[in-house]
């Protein structure tokens, strides 16, 4: 038994020493590796910050109706150009028989106060060319006058005092004075009546054009009719919201009003995004950035960064910051349209024809960069460097290295050259 166990443990230990020994010469049989040497190259290196987002006019306005209805007619539709003034849709108004009882009422009532009104101030001049007002105080004042020469030649004779003679003089300057009194108090009765008049008229014309107008969505003396939309601006129509046939509603105090249609000017377009909060700390206004659109292959567009936001707004967990650029696009053939999405490399910092390398070549040890320089066939030596900018994958030499110099090439993680 011991026999049979002490032969299958040689038998074992005689395999295991040949697996090894077949191990280690497959081994010695692979080739060494070969190291590739590459030279340093002039380039521009860019850092830059990211801003994901979209396009949008600079200016862009709803326009809204004055009346509520029903839309009877569109004159346009999305993609045209229109001018200032220019109709939009015409709205067919279904007035409430309450709000037009209500409107006969006050127009009834504006025509009583304005017939009034004539009459009191056809009753002011009547008085006044009659000078029936002032006749009762100029006869007042006539009487004191006479009684004042009359108690005057008593005063000289003895017969009264002075004093009673101060109290003559004085009644006839009181009648005098409300004899002037009077003749300016007739002058404004009849001025007040005539301005009373004319606020009636108005109050009458108020009443009466707003009856027209809920009837007719119009004034006789009005040039523009409410329930005429027109556009605000000059510009495109991005997109008409409504149908014929739709309802709407006013714009007033207590609710926005529905859109008629969108207008806006196509000729003036920002890029409006949003970037990181680690980034925003770089950025500054003025700085150029470049756009790609994703529904336009192989073109950029240029734009100047002219807002950052002051306040941080967090979504899903990250805190972004919103910006936005002037759009400079010199390429006339090419048609930007609102609403497309965006991405905005924002250049923090260039450097133009300078040496660079791989960053990935260079190896950092204690604040100092190296390189492996090469110094014969498959033989390198390190050699320390120094470095400027980097946009993650190139890095500038300052110096230590030109581009005549070989170095060596790092292998990527997979093994592979």
């Amino acid at each position: 038994m011991k026999k049979g166990c002490l032969i299958v443990a040689l038998t074992i230990l005689g395999l295991a020493s040949v697996g090894l020994v077949y191990y280690f010469m497959v081994q010695n049989k692979k080739d060494p590796t070969v190291y590739e040497s590459v030279k340093p190259e002039v380039d521009d290196i860019i850092k830059k910050a990211v801003a994901s987002g979209s396009i949008k006019p600079r200016k862009e306005v709803n326009i809204k109706p004055q009346v509520s209805g029903v839309i009877e007619k569109l004159y346009v539709e999305a993609g045209e150009m229109v001018t200032k003034g220019q109709k939009l849709a015409l709205i067919k108004l279904i007035p409430s028989e309450v709000n037009i009882n209500s409107a006969k009422s006050n127009r009834e009532l504006a025509k009583i106060r304005y017939t009034d009104a004539l009459r009191e101030v056809e009753r002011q001049r009547s008085v006044n060319s009659q000078q029936l007002d002032v006749a009762q105080a100029e006869a007042n004042y006539n009487l004191a006058s006479k009684e004042l020469i009359r108690q005057s030649s008593l005063h000289e004779q003895g017969v009264i005092s002075d004093q009673d003679m101060q109290g003559f003089e004085l009644d006839a300057k009181i009648k005098k004075n409300a004899l002037d009194n009077m003749k300016i108090t007739s002058k404004n009765n009849l001025a007040s009546s005539e301005i009373d008049v004319e606020l009636r008229k108005q109050e009458l014309d108020a009443a009466s054009n707003n009856l027209q107008l809920l009837r007719e969505g119009k004034t006789s003396n009005s040039r523009q009719v409410s329930n005429v939309v027109t556009s605000t601006m000059d510009g495109m129509v991005l997109d008409v919201p409504v149908e014929e046939g739709s309802s709407v509603i006013e714009r007033n105090n207590f609710n926005e009003g529905t859109s008629i249609a969108i207008v806006a000017d196509m000729g003036s377009l920002i890029f409006e995004g949003n970037i990181d909060e680690s980034e925003v700390g770089k950025l500054k206004l003025g700085m150029p950035l470049v756009l790609k659109v994703g529904a336009i292959d192989g073109e950029e567009f240029g734009g100047i960064l002219e807002f950052i936001s002051p306040k941080g707004t967090i979504e899903e967990g990250t805190v972004n910051f919103k910006i936005k650029a002037d759009i400079k696009n010199t390429n006339s053939e090419t048609f930007l349209r609102a609403g497309y999405s965006a991405n905005a490399d924002i250049i923090l910092e260039k450097r133009e024809q300078v040496i660079t390398i791989n960053e990935r070549d260079i190896e950092f040890k204690d604040d100092k960069a190296f390189v492996e320089v090469e110094t014969g066939d498959q033989e390198y030596e390190k050699k320390e460097i120094s470095i400027g900018l980097s946009d993650g994958v190139l890095i500038e030499i300052t110096s230590g290295l030109d581009t005549t110099t070989l170095i060596k090439k790092k292998l990527d993680q997979g093994g592979g050259n």
